[in-house]
């Protein structure tokens, strides 16, 4: 013969209701300086998730179920900046382009046009001595 152990449930168990004045006493409680969260809910017999719930819950700052409005004037719409036109361009009178031979010593010859940039052409000059 095998013995089974049966358990019998006599009473069906009910959650229990806390007053909105349990609950922020509770949650102030945590609030408190070293206040440990875990011993609090403990010591009121819940699980620790369920005060940091209530505490989320009542600690929420509740915002205005009315839009907030701002006052707004209408006024007439403002000249903008007046941008001076640009002047036309200047003809210059063109020069004729010629060519500039420079004699660089060891057969070497540098053919610059008569409207290069003296500084450019002073680098370029410097490069080539160095070689």
């Amino acid at each position: 013969m095998t013995k089974h152990q049966i358990e019998v449930i006599t009473s069906v168990e009910r959650r229990r209701r806390w007053s909105r004045e349990e609950k922020e006493r509770l949650v102030a409680a945590t609030l408190e300086p070293g206040a440990s969260v875990s011993e609090i809910a403990h010591s009121a017999g819940i699980h620790v998730s369920q005060l940091f719930r209530w505490r989320k819950e009542l600690c929420q700052i509740s915002t205005p179920s009315v839009p907030q409005l701002i006052p707004v004037e209408v006024v007439e719409t403002l000249p903008g900046p007046s941008i001076p036109p640009e002047p036309p361009p200047v003809s210059r009178p063109r020069k004729k382009a010629s060519l500039v031979m420079i004699e660089l010593g060891g057969g070497r010859r540098l053919r610059v046009g008569s409207d290069i940039d003296t500084e450019a052409l002073a680098r370029i000059l410097d490069v080539l001595e160095r070689r």
